[in-house]
C-alpha cells in the first residue's frame, strides 16, 4: 500500500441534514484531508437516492480548493450515463485538476429505481440488470477518452469525409479511468481494456476462500492479463475496507461493537452469492496487524477507507488523521505531499 484516502457514500436524510449539507460538508472534508496528505477523495454515485450523484459539480469544487488530494468516484454507474457528455465533463476536471482524477465507472450497483436508466432515457435493454448496455457505453466513453473521432463533420465547414473528436480533450485522462471490478474474470477484462482496477469490499462470487485472499487472485488475474496485452503504462489498484481507529473513548462508543464484526460474510446482492469483506475496529497497532495480513490491501496501491458520513467533517477528519498519524505509516504510505500516487511496477 502506497496511498489511502476517503470513500464517502454521501447519505442525507431530512432528520440529519440536507443535500446542500451533504455536498458542502463533503467540500469541506475534501480540504482538510488534502491537508493531512490523504491521497483521494471518492465518492460513490447513486441515482433516485438520498445520496451523492451527478459527481462532476462536486468533484470539481474540491479539486478547485486543494493541491494534492486525488479526486474520484467510486463508481459512475454507466448504465445511467451519455457516454460522451460524461468524456467532455471528465476531460474538463482532469485539465482544470492538473490530472488529480481517478474517476471509477462499472456497469453499477442495484438501485431503488426499476430499470431507472429507462427514466433517463436509456432504453433498450434486455437485461434486468441493464449489463448489455453499460458496456457498449463504456467502449465508446473510452474511445472518446482517447480521441478517437467519432462525429461527422459539416462538409460546408471541413470539407467532405472529415470527422470530429469529443473536446476538450485531455491526453493524461485515459490512465485516470478505473472499472469498477466485482469478480476476478471482470478484474480481467478491466486489465484487456487498457483501464486500472477498483475492486471494493463486496465481489460477486463466493469460492470458501477468505475475502482477502479472493481479492489478492482478483488483482494477481488482472496483473497478469495486463502484462499479456502488453500495455505500455504501469496500472493502478484499489481496494477498499471498513477501518476505523479505536484511539478515544467516542470512537469506542461508535466502533467498539464492531470489532465483533471482524469475519467476512456471504450473502446474496443483485442475484449473485457474494462475499463480503470484514470491518476493522481496533487500535492502531492491531489495526497495523491486521491489514498487513490482508494480501489484498498490500497488493494494491491504493487503500479507500469507507466513512461514516453522517457523522459530520470534524469527527470523520479525526478519523483519516488518526489513520494518517498511526496506521498509514506502517504500511508504506507515501502522503499526497510526495506526488502523485503511481502503480507497482509489474
Amino acid at each position: 500500500m502506497k496511498a489511502f484516502g476517503f470513500l464517502s457514500f454521501g447519505h442525507y436524510a431530512p432528520q440529519g441534514y440536507d443535500a446542500k449539507a451533504m455536498l458542502q460538508q463533503a467540500v469541506e472534508l475534501g480540504v482538510g484531508a488534502d491537508e493531512i496528505g490523504v491521497n483521494g477523495a471518492y465518492f460513490r454515485v447513486h441515482h433516485f437516492a438520498r445520496q451523492a450523484a451527478a459527481p462532476m459539480p462536486l468533484l470539481s469544487a474540491i479539486a478547485a480548493r486543494t493541491k494534492g488530494i486525488e479526486v474520484g468516484t467510486g463508481v459512475i454507474d454507466m448504465r445511467y450515463e451519455n457516454p460522451l457528455h460524461l468524456a467532455e465533463e471528465a476531460a474538463a476536471l482532469d485539465l482544470l485538476s492538473d490530472g488529480r482524477v481517478a474517476l471509477g465507472v462499472s456497469r453499477g450497483s442495484p438501485e431503488p429505481a426499476l430499470r431507472g436508466w429507462e427514466a433517463f432515457g436509456y432504453t433498450g435493454s434486455t437485461d434486468p440488470r441493464g449489463a448489455d448496455i453499460a458496456r457498449p457505453k463504456f467502449d465508446r466513453f473510452m474511445d472518446a477518452v482517447r480521441g478517437v473521432p467519432l462525429a461527422d463533420a459539416d462538409p460546408a465547414q471541413f470539407g467532405p469525409g472529415q470527422k470530429l473528436s469529443v473536446e476538450p480533450h485531455s491526453p493524461s485522462l485515459e490512465r485516470h479511468i478505473w472499472w469498477g471490478a466485482g469478480t476476478r474474470d471482470t478484474a480481467e477484462w478491466a486489465a484487456r481494456q487498457g483501464v486500472n482496477l477498483m475492486s471494493s469490499t463486496l465481489l460477486t462470487e463466493a469460492t470458501g476462500q477468505a475475502f482477502a485472499d479472493l481479492q489478492a487472485e482478483q488483482i494477481d488475474r488482472y496483473r497478469a492479463a495486463w502484462k499479456e496485452a502488453g500495455h505500455d503504462w504501469t496500472p493502478r489498484v484499489s481496494v477498499s475496507r471498513s477501518v476505523f481507529p479505536i484511539m478515544n473513548a467516542q470512537d469506542q462508543m461508535y466502533f467498539g461493537l464492531r470489532s465483533g464484526e471482524n469475519a467476512d460474510q456471504i450473502g446474496v446482492i443483485d442475484g449473485f452469492r457474494s462475499t463480503f469483506g470484514k470491518t476493522h475496529a481496533a487500535e492502531p497497532d492491531e489495526l497495523v496487524r491486521q491489514l498487513e495480513e490482508d494480501a489484498a490491501v498490500m497488493s494494491a496501491d491504493t487503500l479507500m477507507l469507507t466513512i461514516p458520513a453522517q457523522l459530520g467533517v470534524e469527527y470523520n477528519l479525526h478519523l483519516l488523521e488518526s489513520f494518517a498519524n498511526h496506521v498509514a505509516p506502517e504500511l508504506g504510505w507515501e502522503p499526497n505531499s510526495d506526488g502523485p500516487v503511481t502503480g507497482y511496477e509489474l
